[in-house]
């Protein structure tokens, strides 16, 4: 699925010694800049090098999936033996995990200032072409910046090669500084990418990416920490600049599984997944680039199956099963209610109590849908970092500020990402008249659904009579029950069995259900609630919801609510101290010791020392 194409010689030239073979005078596998840069593949290669970083194992290749705790509420990760680190919050800044992450995003800075530094080199390349690979240097070394100021507050600033191993003592900007430097980079990148219709897939920077992340950005500096309000103006600008690109048509896919399939199989929909990290091929392919996406966040599979291994060492949240309500289809395609076997799947039951419902893995990542030889923990899963649905509800909460309450436009944006996942099913099944003379359970006939998506169900019998009717189990496990899709009511038919008189009547789900309630729009507060669960819903394990918390200044508390709640349902459990260990301190992770014992001018966050 790879359009942009890493060569390990590139890693070493905008690393800088990274690759440095030691004790040798004159070392083989460094390429100096002097002697580089002078051709336009020379700066794909480059460009390249930037990208690298944004799919490195340390970020969404994948520690963003599972051990930087990212999920917050959402789910935990139930690898007890991995005792401790950022996923349960209970470490150091010693840690290797946060120090990787750290390392990771200023390597991507440096190479992103590296390229800047010379991708005008050889005036006689495309200047065209230069600005393209300007503007996209510029805005992922902003993305990479505001990764870092969402978890760690201020954090040096470089906009130079690092030229030296001795000059490096940089103090903190602040806060409001580095939020300054991401607005900056990224704004500069706008106009220099192309759009998305010309670039024609979501793997490399587009205006709508820039235009979309920049409103992200906005809403972060809006909320806590900095908490400056006049941003909230800036990130509905950017929304909508999305949303009024008529040349891109960004559009919801009308399938929310199929978002997750495409990623998982190839494929590109630039009108939903706006930027994404790419990843293709596996560990037997040449010059693969993989994740471990669906094999670390997805159903249990052993290796042995037809359906790639899955080690699942992300268990969901009771809070998280319970958040959707009945009719939203988004709970079955994000939760396993099913097993993988050696051929296919085993469907099983929902859970019978409430500490059970703790024990369920994510489902959203299903390497089934994977188009190459699916091996060990190796996947060529896409990671979505930006998708239009995001753009829209980021939209309608910036306006629900802007204008002290929600607007009709935003309710219709939050009504739309309801409706797209909702049920027209059948709701429920009530037997008017249960017959007599049954001998055997009778066969249960739906009428048509719209489109040939038709409910089937089988019949129970007690006593010569019918005494209820069940849909059957989705065996794609796409939804729960094969409750087809209808435009009203349809009729049931009740015949054989050795019996007569049974009937029965149906009621189904309407894509209105999915409309956001009075109560839920009736005030700032409300719909800022509403948006709030939107938002846990339909970005479930896609590496947003810490960042979320954070920004509205509940983490704290969502996280001690959990804990209380877990406390009950499964007291004594290890996954109870993955909330309840979370503190003040937590509200920014150290900087890791490996740069405060060599940056002797940077100081640390609070609580870590």
């Amino acid at each position: 699925m790879k359009k942009i194409y890493y060569l390990p010689v590139l890693i070493c030239l905008l690393s800088f010694g990274s690759c440095k073979k030691y004790l040798e005078t004159k070392p083989t596998d460094f390429l100096n800049p002097d002697a580089y840069y002078e051709t336009e593949a020379q700066l794909e290669f480059a460009r390249a090098g930037v990208y690298h970083n944004v799919g490195a194992p340390q970020l969404w290749g994948s520690w963003a999936n599972y051990l930087l705790g990212w999920q917050a509420d959402e789910g935990y990760m139930n690898r007890f033996t991995l005792t401790t680190g950022p996923w349960n919050y209970f470490y150091s800044s010693a840690d290797s995990y946060n120090a990787g992450y750290w390392a990771n995003l200023y390597n991507g800075i440096n190479r992103a200032n590296v390229l800047l530094a010379n991708v005008d080199k050889n005036p006689a390349i495309n200047k065209t072409k230069r600005d393209i690979i300007r503007g996209e240097a510029m805005f992922l070394r902003g993305y990479f910046y505001f990764q870092l100021v969402q978890y760690y507050g201020g954090v040096p600033i470089k906009t130079t090669p690092t030229a030296s191993v001795v000059d490096v003592d940089i103090p903190r900007a602040s806060i409001k500084d580095t939020y300054a430097q991401i607005i900056s980079d990224m704004e500069a990148a706008e106009p220099l990418v192309p759009g998305i219709a010309a670039l024609g897939y979501g793997g490399a920077i587009s205006k709508s990416a820039v235009r979309g992340i920049l409103a992200r950005v906005n809403l972060h500096m809006a909320g806590a920490p900095l908490n400056d309000k006049s941003r909230y103006a800036e990130a509905s600008k950017w929304a909508k600049m999305v949303i009024d690109d008529t040349e891109a048509a960004h559009a919801l896919n009308p399938s929310y599984p199929q978002i997750f399939i495409n990623l998982c199989s190839d494929k590109y929909d630039a009108k939903e997944s706006i930027w994404e990290a790419e990843f293709w091929g596996n560990s037997s392919v040449q010059n693969s680039d993989f994740s471990n996406i669906g094999y670390i966040n997805g159903p249990t599979s052993a290796a042995t199956t037809i359906n790639g291994d899955g080690v699942a060492y992300l268990s969901i949240t009771s809070k998280f099963y319970d958040v959707f309500e009945p009719g939203d289809n988004r709970k079955w395609w994000s939760i396993t209610h099913f097993s993988y076997t050696a051929t296919g799947k085993n469907m099983g039951n929902l859970p019978a109590t409430q500490a059970a419902k703790n024990t369920i893995r994510p489902a959203k990542w299903r390497r089934e849908f994977e188009v190459v030889q699916k091996i060990g923990a190796n996947t060529p899963n896409n990671a979505p970092i930006l998708r239009y649905t995001d753009v829209l509800l980021m939209y309608a909460e910036a306006q629900n500020e802007i204008n002290n309450g929600p607007t009709p436009e935003a309710i219709n944006y939050v009504n739309l990402v309801r409706k797209r996942a909702w049920s027209t099913g059948i709701r429920t099944i009530t037997v008017t008249n249960g017959g007599s003379g049954y001998t055997t359970a009778p066969t249960v006939t739906f009428s048509a659904g719209v489109g040939g998506a038709t409910a089937t169900g089988v019949a129970t019998i007690s006593g010569g009579k019918v005494t209820a009717i069940t849909l059957n189990r989705d065996l794609t496990g796409t939804i729960f029950n094969v409750e087809g899709k209808y435009s009203s009511a349809p009729t049931i038919t009740i015949t054989g069995g050795g019996g007569t008189g049974a009937t029965a009547t149906a009621t189904i789900y309407s894509a209105t259900d999915a409309e956001l309630k009075p109560a839920q729009t009736a005030s700032k507060a409300a719909f800022l609630a509403a948006i709030q669960d939107e938002r846990f819903r339909e970005f479930n394990y896609e590496g947003l919801r810490k960042a979320d918390l954070l920004r509205w200044g509940i983490f704290l508390q969502v996280n001690q609510d959990v804990g209380n709640l877990l406390s009950n349902e499964i007291p004594g459990d290890q996954a109870v101290k993955y909330f309840t260990n979370v503190s003040a301190k937590d509200l920014f992770m150290p900087i890791p010791t490996t740069e405060t014992t060599t940056n002797l001018a940077i100081t640390q966050n609070p609580g870590w020392n």
